[in-house]
């Protein structure tokens, strides 16, 4: 396996078929886990293009590495980007497998001055891309205290959203919150009850993060774009960490995967029915105990598995 633990390694690879000639696409290229178990598999005619907007992972040792194979191309740039990449790269309706695997990396989260994390103290950034978008810092500055207080409640399912949010706009009043600490301890001191499990700013953290990177709806984006991009028996392979991101690929294998029709076209007529463009591949897969004992990460993470019909 790669130097880098990618949760899911071995089922990923193995449900994606892959086919010594075919066209892949990594979506999170990250530290080169994936991508370098699809290489492996490649034979000297095979593509793989790799996407990530982090520009840390585009100059990694790993991403560098790669670089000199010829089968390989690294994009930097968002996912949400898949279907004009993959024109001029002429894949469109070629490709033989996708893989998404979403949410932050440990590599992101390791890294105090990425701001991802609420352990380590650093710049309160969080941005995916760091050339692009406000840092959570100056989001914090400027959202009023309503939609913060939505944006903790459905991107965090935060049940303390407005006292949180209340919090943090009478702070910002006093003394603009500038580290990861500053912003932790806040929610910490603001809850009345704790998790013994989870610490208090979980929630709060992942919300900020999903809106300011608008991750749910890139996630959204890439897998209408991804049903474009396959060819038919292609594969899509979705890795996801939270209930957000899988619920919104579960619904959309379940959409892709039935009879779809406009009910204001009333008799509904057999040549009227649009068939959804996918099938669903087995069942939702997990994490085994042998790797949930290696890497306490992939305890949340679920996979899911479509092909294109």
């Amino acid at each position: 396996m790669p130097m880098h633990q990618s949760v899911l390694y071995a089922e990923a690879i193995d449900s994606l078929r892959i086919k010594a000639d075919g066209i892949y696409i990594d979506c999170t290229f990250g530290r080169g886990g994936h991508s370098t178990g699809i290489l492996k598999q490649l034979g000297d005619n095979g593509k793989l293009l790799a996407f990530d907007r982090d520009i840390e992972a585009i100059g990694s040792s790993e991403a560098i590495c790669l670089s000199t194979d010829k089968r390989f191309t690294l994009h930097h740039g968002c996912f949400a980007d898949l279907a004009e990449v993959s024109a001029r790269c002429g894949y469109t309706g070629k490709v033989d497998g996708i893989l998404l695997d979403l949410g932050v990396s440990s590599p992101q989260l390791d890294n105090a001055e990425r701001g991802f994390s609420f352990l380590r103290d650093g710049p309160l950034d969080m941005r995916m891309d760091i050339n692009r978008g406000p840092t959570a810092a100056e989001y914090l500055e400027q959202v009023e205290e309503h939609a913060l207080a939505r944006v903790l409640f459905e991107y965090g399912e935060e049940r303390f959203a407005r006292r949180i949010a209340k919090a943090i706009v009478e702070r910002r009043q006093q003394q603009p919150l500038r580290t990861t600490l500053q912003l932790a301890k806040l929610i910490e001191d603001s809850v009345p009850f704790k998790d013994k499990h989870k610490h208090p700013a979980t929630r709060t953290f992942q919300a900020i993060r999903i809106e300011i990177n608008q991750e749910l709806e890139q996630v959204k984006t890439v897998l209408r774009q991804a049903v474009q991009v396959l060819a038919p028996g292609g594969r899509l392979v979705v890795i996801a960490f939270h209930s957000l991101e899988d619920r919104i690929v579960k619904r959309f294998i379940r959409d892709e995967s039935g009879l779809k029709h406009n009910p204001g076209k009333l008799p509904v007529k057999q040549q009227d029915i649009a068939r959804g463009q996918l099938k669903k591949v087995g069942k939702s897969i997990r994490a085994g105990t042998e790797e949930l004992r290696t890497n306490p990460r992939a305890r949340s993470a679920i996979m899911r598995v479509a092909e294109k019909i």
